[in-house]
């Protein structure tokens, strides 16, 4: 009996040491999970919500999630996002994410701003993103960028291809951060052609197509050649009515946002595209709270220093060599702070 007693025990303790180390395994730390970066750690639980336009916008609702899809096949992050499709349906949306314990929760425009700063004050725990916004809660990581730098750069495209000497411009709503493309913009024209006329209208939704095709109809009737939309899905309205036109034999062009919107509608009508880095900074971002430096109470503000914006890598396909050589000069300029482009 001793003998089998001397054998039994170690081997118990064997045992109980095994299910020790498979128990440790298998538990997950919240708030200290790396996103699965590193094998048996939590993986990140992300949500986002869209303004009221669509996830395929071809825009920055499409940007921000496709870098939630890149954080889910790079670390297995489980990301999943919501569209409302009215102001009632914005804060429904957000507490879905807050109630389900999800580790952060985007919300993709400036319009959305009020919603995230309600809940991050009631939900002091919970974890908030923003894009084009620079609300400061300890809680929320906002995201603003440099539009104007951008814009400036389309715009000095616009004011040395125009053959009409009439450019337009269709905006979203006149919001600070729609304010900032038109401001930049305007700005770039004057730089190289001031004696080209901005034709601006404001559409004041972003998710109408029908809007911003009678938009674009209107401004290329008034003799405008080139249109840059800042207008979400609104703005791919333009892209709609420029291909009729240039179908019925007219020189018009469509300056595109946010992507690269040749890939989308085309090279035959987008001259040149503002990039907006929303996909990095969303997934960068995503990662920092991963790796444990959430920027919370911070606005990240990214212009053409901090590669943040920038005109498409697809540009020289219709953009001509000496206008790209006069962009890089411009930018050069912005970058070492030579000039300062307003943002209004």
């Amino acid at each position: 009996m001793k003998k089998l007693m001397k054998t039994f025990i170690p081997m118990l303790l064997i045992l109980s040491l095994a299910l020790t180390a498979c128990g440790n395994k298998t538990t997950t730390n919240k708030g200290t999970a790396d996103g699965g970066a590193t094998e048996g750690k939590q993986k990140l639980k992300i949500g986002m919500v869209t303004d009221l336009g669509s996830i395929n916008d071809k825009s920055f609702n499409q940007s921000a999630w496709e870098a939630l899809q890149k954080l889910n096949t790079d670390f297995g992050y489980d990301v999943k996002y919501l569209e409302p499709k009215s102001d009632g349906e914005v804060m429904p949306n957000l507490l879905t994410f807050v109630k389900g314990n999800y580790d952060l929760t985007w919300a993709t425009a400036a319009t959305l701003a009020d919603a995230v700063t309600q809940l991050a004050n009631e939900n002091p725990n919970a974890k908030f993103g923003i894009v084009d916004s620079d609300i400061v809660v300890p809680n929320v990581a906002a995201i603003s960028f440099k539009e104007q730098e951008g814009s400036f750069l389309v715009g000095v495209i616009a004011g040395l291809t125009t053959k009409t000497n009439k450019i337009g411009f269709i905006g979203g709503m006149e919001i600070p951060v729609i304010k900032r493309f038109e401001a930049g913009f305007r700005e770039g024209i004057k730089a190289v052609n001031p004696e080209a006329k901005l034709i601006v209208n404001y559409a004041g939704v972003f998710n109408r197509v029908d809007v911003g095709k009678s938009a674009a109809a209107t401004i290329y009737n008034e003799g405008a050649d080139i249109i840059f939309h800042a207008a979400g899905l609104t703005g791919n309205g333009a892209f709609n009515e420029a291909k009729e036109r240039k179908a019925n034999g007219e020189n018009v062009w469509v300056i595109g946002v946010d992507k690269d919107q040749s890939l989308t509608f085309g090279d035959d009508i987008t001259l040149t595209s503002m990039i907006k880095k929303v996909d990095e900074a969303v997934y960068q971002v995503s990662k920092d709270l991963a790796d444990g430096k959430f920027p919370g109470g911070k606005v990240t503000t990214m212009g053409l220093k901090e590669n943040g914006v920038d005109i498409a890598p697809t540009s020289a396909k219709n953009v001509a060599p000496e206008v790209l050589e006069k962009v890089e000069e411009y930018r050069q300029k912005i970058i070492s702070g030579e000039i300062v482009i307003p943002a209004e």
